[in-house]
């Protein structure tokens, strides 16, 4: 007998019964009725699926092989309910070759299975661990902190003509959040802009995603282990939150790995910043401080060490934050807000110039 009574996992096989045990018997009335509790999507439609069955004889016997293909797949070979560490997502890539042309059942069962089995080992660790914080705190801290699975935004996200952050999905730093956070400005009453920080977690996050330094990805950004952002909408399904690309490659995460996002109310403003374009076209713009102080309106913050895109005229541009002042002082910080911030901003010499630089250094020493 194969009991499934994880929720997650039920999602995950497209099974709407949320508890529903498969008993397999060598009889044929028993495995029809096994087979209405599995494929039913819903209760009141077994009657008419079980009329279906004795009316489609072929049918039957598919779904029949189907049941057998299963059983065989878990008890011959089955995949680890558990692995090194919950939190990480283990696709059935990694684990075996999977040919989507092939006609083999078994393979095709075996494969959706770890699919939904590994997603549904993650999603409920991460539910598990926010069920926790909410009992354990109070109301209001309850609401301003969740650990997410993240995905990086896409089209789909960008809001209609006429919004603010329409067109900027990539180049601004607004991220999908769940519900429960805006119950936490709410409640907080906390002051514009919202702003959110996103860190990786010692021993829950997969290990970081190592890219080049010129990959539009600055050096310092190796050792980068929390950002700021803004939010654009609180949509976001429960235990999972969408970022910006360039946020999610300057923190290393791959999609699906895991993160822990705060409400933060105490980022300083900032009074300066320093940025170093990739490429010296930017700079070579009649009015590129202009554009600058345009485009900077779609990030809320910034964050020290991290890579930031504008686009310009269809193309798109990367600037390295390299230095982060704060207001009054002008103390160097790790974050700071530039929206409704009177902050001054200047470039130094680009990527490019430096390179060209260096290599003209090393003939010379040649």
């Amino acid at each position: 007998m194969v009991q499934f009574g994880n929720k997650a996992l039920l999602r995950r096989l497209r099974v709407v019964p949320v508890y529903c045990i498969v008993v397999w018997d060598k009889t044929q009335e028993a495995t029809q009725h096994s087979l209405t509790s599995l494929f039913c999507q819903r209760r009141s439609m077994a009657p008419r699926t079980t009329a279906m069955y004795r009316q489609l004889p072929a049918l039957r016997t598919i779904v029949v092989l189907l049941i057998q293909t299963v059983r065989t797949s878990l008890s011959s070979t089955p995949v680890p309910l558990t692995t090194n560490n919950p939190y990480h997502y283990h696709p059935p890539s990694r684990q075996r070759k999977y040919n989507p042309a092939s006609t083999d059942i078994l393979s095709l069962l075996a494969n959706k299975w770890s699919t939904a089995q590994s997603l549904a080992l993650q999603e409920q660790s991460v539910e598990d661990h926010n069920a926790e914080y909410v009992a354990t705190s109070s109301s209001l801290e309850s609401v301003c902190y969740r650990r997410v699975i993240v995905m990086p935004l896409d089209k789909r996200f960008d809001p209609p003509v006429g919004v603010f952050s329409h067109g900027h999905i990539d180049t601004g730093d607004k991220m999908s959040l769940p519900r429960c956070f805006w119950e936490a400005i709410t409640r907080t009453k906390a002051e514009v802009p919202w702003l959110f920080e996103v860190s990786r977690v010692e021993g829950v996050t997969s290990p970081r995603v190592d890219l080049p330094p010129d990959e539009y990805h600055h050096s310092s950004s190796s050792s980068l282990t929390r950002a700021v952002g803004g939010a654009l909408d609180f949509r976001s399904p429960d235990n999972y939150a969408f970022l910006p690309p360039w946020m999610m490659r300057a923190l290393g995460l791959r999609p699906r790995d895991v993160v822990d996002i705060k409400l933060v109310t105490t980022t300083p403003p900032g009074s300066a910043v320093r940025l170093r374009p990739h490429t010296s076209a930017f700079v070579n713009i009649g009015n590129h401080q202009a554009v600058l102080e345009t485009e900077l309106k779609h990030y809320s913050a910034l964050t020290l060490g991290s890579t930031i895109p504008f686009d310009y005229r269809g193309e798109r541009y990367y600037f390295d934050v390299v230095d982060l002042r704060s207001a009054p002082r002008g103390e160097r910080v790790a974050t700071a807000k530039v929206q409704d911030c009177d902050i001054a901003a200047e470039f130094v010499r680009s990527k490019d110039q430096l390179k060209c630089k260096k290599k003209m250094q090393r003939t010379n020493s040649e």
